[in-house]
Order: C-alpha cells, then sequence, then structure tokens
C-alpha cells in the first residue's frame, strides 16, 4: 500500500521540479535582459543614435577620369555664349532683310551700281558735301542701326549718286559696309535711300559716310 503511494507520488514531485527549473530559467533571462537594458541607459546612448561605419566606395567599377565641375561649368558658358552670339546674329539678319523687303527693285540696282561705282574711287569722293544721315528710331526698325542717307542734287544737271557707308564697332573697327546710291537725279531734287546694319543691336556702332561719289 505504501510503494503505491510513493509511487504515485513520484511524477507529481518530478513534475514540480520542472516547473521550478522553467521558472529558474525564465527569471535568469529577465535578469539578463535587466542588466543590459541598465547598461545600455548608463551610457546614455539609444538605439537612434547608432551610426554604422560608412563604406567606402567601390572604385573599381568606374572607368575614366572624374570630370571637374568647374571646367564643366566653363565649357558650358562657352557654348552657350556661342548660341546665343550666333541666334542674335541670325535674328538681325532676319529682321534687316525683312525691314529692306519693301525696297523697290530700282532701288536694289541704284544701290548696286554704287557699289560698282565706287569700287574705282580714291578717297571720300566728289559729293560728300551733298550727302548726309539721320538716323531713324530703333523701335521703328526691330532694334537695328537703320539710317537714312539724304542725297540732294546741288548743281544743274541730272545726276547719279554713290555712296558707302561704313559702320564702326566700339574701338573704332569698321565691322560693316553697306552701299546705297540713287540714279538719274533731277537738279534740286532729294533722295532718301536706306542704309541697314545688320550687326546685333549690341555692342552699338556707329555710321559714317566714307565715301560719296556722284556721277
Amino acid at each position: 500500500m505504501s510503494a503505491d503511494v510513493s509511487q504515485a507520488k513520484n511524477p507529481s514531485q518530478r513534475r514540480g521540479r520542472a516547473v521550478a527549473s522553467a521558472v529558474g530559467l525564465v527569471l535568469a533571462a529577465v535578469s539578463m535582459a535587466a542588466l543590459v537594458s541598465c547598461s545600455t541607459d548608463s551610457d546614455g546612448d539609444d538605439a537612434s543614435s547608432f551610426s554604422p561605419t560608412p563604406t567606402a566606395a567601390d572604385t573599381e567599377s568606374f572607368s575614366g577620369s572624374s570630370p571637374s565641375a568647374l571646367a564643366s561649368i566653363g565649357a558650358s558658358v562657352k557654348e552657350s555664349a556661342k548660341e546665343a552670339a550666333s541666334a542674335a546674329a541670325s535674328s538681325a539678319s532676319a529682321r534687316a532683310s525683312a525691314f529692306e523687303a519693301s525696297v523697290s527693285a530700282d532701288a536694289v540696282r541704284a544701290n548696286k551700281a554704287a557699289q560698282e561705282e565706287l569700287a574705282d574711287v580714291e578717297g571720300r569722293g566728289n559729293a560728300t558735301a551733298d550727302v548726309s544721315m539721320t538716323g531713324l528710331p530703333r523701335a521703328e526698325t526691330g532694334g537695328l542701326l537703320a539710317l537714312v542717307v539724304n542725297i540732294v542734287n546741288r548743281t544743274d544737271e541730272t545726276a547719279s549718286y554713290a555712296v558707302q557707308v561704313d559702320f564702326r564697332d566700339p574701338d573704332g573697327k569698321v565691322v560693316e559696309t553697306r552701299f546705297v546710291g540713287v540714279q538719274d537725279l533731277e537738279p534740286g531734287d532729294r533722295a532718301q535711300p536706306l542704309a541697314v546694319s545688320r550687326k546685333p543691336a549690341e555692342p552699338k556702332l556707329t555710321a559714317e559716310i566714307a565715301k560719296a561719289q556722284r556721277y
């Protein structure tokens, strides 16, 4: 009878010891966690302040040499300036062509004849006193430098006139030349052909009568 009771109690005792062991393991784990927490708090750091060591870039995958930032910017600026200058010149030429589109065929022939006539003229010619220029407002010419060349026949005979207009930059260099003329101008009559520069509005140019020939 007592042997049976003893055997019946042994499984209960074994289960009790197993439970106690499990409880002990849990308590040990909790204690370790508390110690780790205390250690972290005492250092004054938290997880958000952790910064891993940066990894170096893999330069083996690079090819060639790195371009200079300043060189790239400089090249870009030069290219933009070149494109802007080219566009300005093209625009000025187009506006000049449009502005001169109303010129009659007779005037075109007279201007060509004037250029041919002045090719053999030395000095400033014999008719500078009969020629003057008046500028037109740039607002009326699309920003171009356009001049009315006033030619007056002060003689008592019918005459033709050839005029060369030079355009100079701020340094005094001739950067453009235009020829205008009038044919068979009666005594005392006046003609007013146009001399239009095809250069951009900047830099500003000045115009002068380089030659004027009566023939």
